[in-house]
């Protein structure tokens, strides 16, 4: 029998690639939802070939579109729009796995919702773990929910443990996850101020989203990811380090009790962890080249500060302050971050204003524990708000 697929974010760069494994392994998969935020042109074109049995749109007005052209293409696909309709198509009975590629804290309620309902879940967001933390983990082990890590650097490290979770305790000694450094590794710290956003945007090894490609440049993905995997690993946060790897070939370590380091190994290219998490405990092709062995470029790491310059990267330390504070601040950090990101985007504020954005709203934004999805979301509004008058307030030289 066929798997089911929905994907949220279709038209990202973690959903197209996903349909690009998908589309060499339709004997085993049915694309059964396809998401997208407002790419109404793209996303027809996915609908056409996968022949999915919905679309789903953020907006109404894209959605309304993409009905109108559907009906106008003559396809056999019915298009939804809005939060409700992303829910619904994550926790559909005829669901057997759900990759969740929305990109922000926009994503975690449809995520919420395939926990809830015990989907396969191959969690490519973020901040579903970072913002959900222990309301996600219990939505997951209440439904029943089968959580497989997408991104790059935490699925190198699902591989690197034994298959056994409840030995992990007793075996980690420490979890190592790899940063390419970004753009801006070697760049002369005191013209970080004058970084541009096509700049920051210019990922010397992956190729993403403006967003994520940001993060990459101030290292805030690390600070995200490290958060991620305080969650997902079950591990202390004295027990995850980072350390610089710009060649992007191993993507993450696991470092045993007995100093043994296993650690997973690819070219950069996101087909190889989707492809796993669609076929795990299986393996199937992922279309990515092998790793040539014969013609490896020398493989060399650094420490976060190699340079002489820890205040290249100041938001990375955000990661474990936040694990150490009261709960929910991990989802004050993504929402100011998120705030921060855009505006920097936008040209509001410079580079070097992110992390100031990212601290201020950190000193001002008090989480109540929250124990719950309208929790999570009042408080996510809550920083956004203070966040942006935070923006406001800075003033780009």
């Amino acid at each position: 029998m066929k798997q089911n697929i929905t994907i949220l974010g279709s038209t990202g760069s973690i959903g197209t690639n996903t349909l690009d494994v998908l589309s060499h392994h339709l004997d085993r998969f049915q694309v059964f939802a396809l998401t997208a935020s407002q790419q109404v042109d793209l996303i027809l074109a996915q609908c056409a070939q996968f022949k999915p049995k919905f679309a789903v749109m953020a907006q109404e007005s894209a959605g309304r579109a993409l009905a109108d052209r559907v009906k106008a293409e003559g396809l056999a696909v019915e298009v939804m729009w809005g939060a409700e309709a992303l829910d619904f198509v994550s926790a559909h009975e005829e669901v057997h796995a759900v990759m969740a590629a929305i990109v922000g804290a926009a994503g975690l309620s449809p995520c919420l919702a395939a926990a809830h309902a015990g989907k396969r879940l191959l969690l490519a967001n973020k901040e579903a773990l970072v913002v959900g933390g222990e309301v996600f983990l219990n939505a997951v082990k209440k439904g029943g929910a089968v959580l497989l890590p997408i991104d790059s650097e935490h699925s190198a490290v699902f591989q690197s443990l034994p298959e056994n979770p409840s030995t992990w305790a007793d075996r980690i000694e420490q979890i190592i996850l790899t940063a390419s450094g970004g753009p801006f590794r070697t760049r002369e710290v005191a013209s970080l101020r004058h970084v541009t956003p096509e700049e920051a945007c210019a990922h010397p090894n992956w190729v993403m989203g403006r967003k994520i490609s940001v993060d990459s440049a101030t290292m805030m993905n690390k600070a995200l990811e490290v958060i991620e995997a305080r969650y997902l690993f079950g591990v202390a946060p004295e027990q995850l380090s980072v350390v610089i790897h710009p060649q992007s070939i191993i993507h993450s370590m696991v470092k045993y009790k007995d100093t043994s380091v296993v650690a997973q190994l690819g070219t950069p290219d996101m087909r190889v962890p989707i492809a796993y998490g669609l076929s795990w405990p299986e393996r199937i092709t992922s279309g990515a080249q092998s790793l040539d062995f014969h013609h490896l470029k020398p493989m060399t790491f650094e420490a976060i500060d190699d340079h002489g310059h820890p205040e290249r990267f100041p938001g990375l330390q955000l990661a474990w302050q936040s694990l150490k504070a009261a709960s929910g601040t991990c989802a004050v950090l993504n929402a100011a971050n998120e705030i921060a990101v855009a505006a920097f985007l936008n040209k509001q504020i410079r580079f070097d204003q992110i992390h100031q954005v990212n601290t201020e709203t950190l000193s001002k934004v008090i989480p109540q524990s929250p124990t719950s999805l309208p929790d999570l979301l009042a408080l996510d509004a809550q920083t956004r708000a203070k966040a942006t008058e935070l923006v406001q307030a800075c003033r780009v030289h």
